[in-house]
């Protein structure tokens, strides 16, 4: 019975979130293990408004920093994970992906492990639409779209803080 009703929460949970004219869908979250210092969250940006806006911060109880982050590609070809401090935009009319091996939000200094099937609260922050809280679901077991990159989600993070390093 716990198993149904555990079901049946992180299906509503996976459902659309709405502020104004953004909707959040599809959204999960993973680390790369029990014992992971980081952790990423992935998600559909959907501006169903007249006016662009920008996704420009993250915050959550789930780690000492949320940030938004990228996937960059530098010039001797290695693929290095960094923040964008100036955020996501997202379209008039548009969608914004963020996916494994491009733009998430990054959790560093987890709180508590990512356990399979809970959910994290966080706290979306768009220039136009305001803040938007979304229960996004943790799913250790999600394989990455076709084109992901697979990079773990502690790679390339080697000037957070000391205690934040390992994954």
């Amino acid at each position: 019975m716990k198993t149904v009703l555990a079901a049946g929460a992180a299906a509503l949970l996976a459902m659309p979130a709405f502020a104004g004219d953004i909707m959040i869908k599809d959204s999960y979250a993973r680390a790369s293990g029990m014992n992971a210092k980081a952790g990423a969250a992935f998600f559909q940006i959907m501006n169903h408004g007249a006016e662009d806006d920008r996704l420009i911060a993250a915050k959550s109880d789930a780690a000492k920093r949320v940030e938004l982050h990228t996937h960059k590609e530098t010039a001797d070809g290695v693929m290095k994970m960094m923040e964008v401090e100036e955020g996501f935009p997202v379209a008039a009319g548009g969608m914004h992906a963020l996916k494994r091996g491009g733009d998430h939000v990054m959790f560093m200094g987890l709180n508590a492990p990512f356990v399979d099937g809970e959910t994290l609260t966080v706290t979306l922050v768009f220039e136009k639409a305001g803040e938007m809280t979304v229960e996004i679901p943790v799913d250790l077991n999600r394989k990455p779209a076709m084109g992901g990159h697979g990079h773990g989600h502690g790679e390339g993070h080697g000037d957070m803080n000391k205690d934040d390093t390992s994954n």
